[in-house]
């Protein structure tokens, strides 16, 4: 072999070389865009969990049943208020204790594990609380052995003679189930740098570094974690390459310690995606390399057989090569639409990156206004009991929180909480929502009720959420013409079950549905939507199995139509 030969063969294994690590750097820096997006969804979701009861222990320690308790009232009495309390609230238990820490009422006061007659003297959380602070802490419960977060706030009657404190135990371990079920890893550790939720459950009670012998004996007394031993985890981790190796497996690293209580989020997402693409993408050069050797060959294999036409060998031999050279080309196209198929892809990733980033700044701003008026109601309910007003307003307050809780996992596709569902009281329930805004306009809105019942397998909740976007929708879209029309139609005939909105609005401007439902995609003013509404519609759709389409209207106007397949579970009803 030529020295010449041998530098060509170095020279592009250097260049093949040069081209895998240049693509695994961008495909690398894509993943961690978005793992990015990711833990900022997952930091909030933990933020707002440990906010939503924040206000609560205030709200109880103002609670009139709770100060008699501590001068001598019936501790039965309050026991059974405050089950309904933490019924209501969603929390694992409430409890009150004298200035000693012996609780002397509990939620769960007709449990076997009860907390009446425990003494928690000695958690930090009550000693906080008696310093005048909100009691904050992460344990495993003395009692029950089950972990939760605390919340404590001391109780002063106007006596002043008596004191007490206040407590609320939130139990964590849905969020924790979450994270299992989405597959990915997730490690969420204290300040003193202890792992307490993690999606592997092995993962739990691990320490990420070593621990003093003065911590460790704090954490004993105040019984933080039981019995269990706080070993370290396997794990390894390089900030400056964002990579980490946990159970010997690599992966991309992530972390942020932007939480309450020095907390830490810590996200591990397997970079075998980015080593994929960057192989492909080096194929797919090394390849159209090979070509162009090809085509030079060919060129000079063609130069001799004009040289030497006569030759039957020769001729055979240019043949072949031109058979080869067509296999090359058909291989080569293939290449070319498995790498526009990834670039498609890629784009589609930015796209839901960006959603996913939207959904957490929404979930985000929405989550402490939510779990004020929620304690607000509390509050009402404890200073005047529960009226139909605040009944009303309770329901609502569960709606929003319903919708945001959909915001935070606005990827996840599942058929959870589905049911048979009579589509004419969803729509009943969508018109009750729009209502003020069909008044405001004065539109003139006809919902066609069809005279038997149709019924279909689905979410209510997103299927009113469907009605409600489309109508909406065509309300912006008739508020600025003469005629304000609506009309709804429902109806089920050839195996298929549809409904749809008209309006005499503007059209579609010539867009199609693929056009309509791209997020941030609006014909609105700017500051009047974000563009969301159909890309979540046609989402809702699609996970009940069906299609929403858009086609302008005769005379003016557009109609959305949202088909299903009839089901046997739809004909249930």
């Amino acid at each position: 072999m030529s020295v010449s030969k041998i530098v060509s063969i170095f020279v592009f294994v250097l260049c093949a070389a040069g081209a895998f690590w240049g693509s695994y750097m961008y495909f690398k820096a894509q993943e961690l865009e978005t793992a990015a997006a990711r833990l900022t969804l997952y930091r909030s979701t933990v933020e707002a969990e440990l906010r939503n009861f924040s206000h609560m222990p205030f709200l109880l320690s103002q609670d009139p049943v709770v100060m008699e308790t501590l001068e001598g009232g019936d501790p039965a009495r309050l026991s059974h208020r405050l089950a309904r309390f933490a019924q209501s609230a969603g929390v694992d238990a409430i409890y009150l204790m004298n200035h000693e820490g012996l609780t002397i009422s509990a939620s769960n006061a007709r449990a076997q594990s009860s907390f009446v007659g425990q003494n928690y003297g000695f958690r930090p959380y009550f000693q906080a609380a008696l310093r005048g602070e909100l009691g904050e802490f992460y344990g495993v419960g003395a009692t029950t052995g089950i972990p939760g977060y605390f919340f404590a706030m001391a109780v002063r009657p106007e006596n002043g003679q008596n004191k007490g404190v206040v407590a609320i135990k939130v139990d964590l371990s849905e969020l924790q189930d979450s994270w299992e079920a989405s597959g990915e890893k997730i490690i969420l550790s204290n300040a003193d740098g202890v792992v307490i939720l993690a999606s592997d459950p092995k993962w739990r009670y691990r320490t990420l570094g070593p621990l003093t012998q003065n911590r460790r004996a704090k954490i004993l007394e105040a019984q933080q974690f039981g019995h269990e031993p706080l070993e370290p985890l396997d794990w390894l981790h390089d900030l400056r390459s964002q990579t980490a190796t946990l159970g010997g497996q690599r992966y991309l690293y992530l972390h942020t310690a932007n939480l309450p209580n020095s907390w830490s989020l810590h996200f591990f997402t397997p970079d075998d995606q980015a080593a994929a693409r960057a192989w492909l993408t080096t194929g797919t050069l090394v390849m159209l390399g090979g070509l162009i050797f090809i085509f030079y060959q060919l060129r000079h294999v063609r130069q001799i057989g004009a040289a030497l036409a006569q030759s039957e060998q020769k001729e055979s031999e240019l043949r072949t090569a031109n058979e080869r050279l067509a296999i090359e080309i058909d291989e080569r196209r293939v290449a070319e639409k498995n790498l526009k198929k990834t670039q498609a892809d890629l784009e589609r990733a930015g796209r839901l990156a960006a959603l996913g980033q939207l959904a957490s700044s929404v979930t985000h701003e929405l989550g402490q206004p939510i779990a004020a008026m929620r304690n607000q109601l509390t509050a009402a309910e404890i200073g005047t009991g529960t009226t139909v007003l605040t009944t009303k307003m309770q329901g609502l307050v569960a709606r929003m929180e319903d919708i945001t809780r959909q915001l935070k996992f606005f990827s996840r596709k599942g058929r959870d909480q589905f049911e048979v569902v009579d589509l004419s009281d969803v729509i009943d329930a969508a018109l009750d929502l729009v209502e003020p805004s069909i008044i405001a306009i004065a539109a003139d809105l006809h919902f066609e009720r069809p005279s038997k019942k149709v019924s279909l397998y689905g979410n209510r909740l997103r299927l009113e959420q469907v009605i409600t976007n489309l109508v909406r929708n065509a309300l912006d879209a008739v508020e600025e013409t003469n005629e304000r029309r609506i009309d709804i139609r429902l109806d089920d005939n050839a195996g298929k079950t549809w409904f749809e909105v008209v309006d005499t609005g503007h059209g579609l401007g010539g867009r199609t549905m693929n056009d309509l439902r791209e997020p941030f995609a609006t014909t609105r003013e700017s500051g009047k939507g974000m563009g969301l509404g159909l890309t979540i519609s046609a989402g809702i759709v699609a996970d009940h199995g069906g299609i929403l389409t858009a086609q302008e209207r005769t005379g003016g106007g557009a109609v959305f139509r949202a088909t299903f397949q009839t089901t046997d579970e739809s004909n249930e009803l």
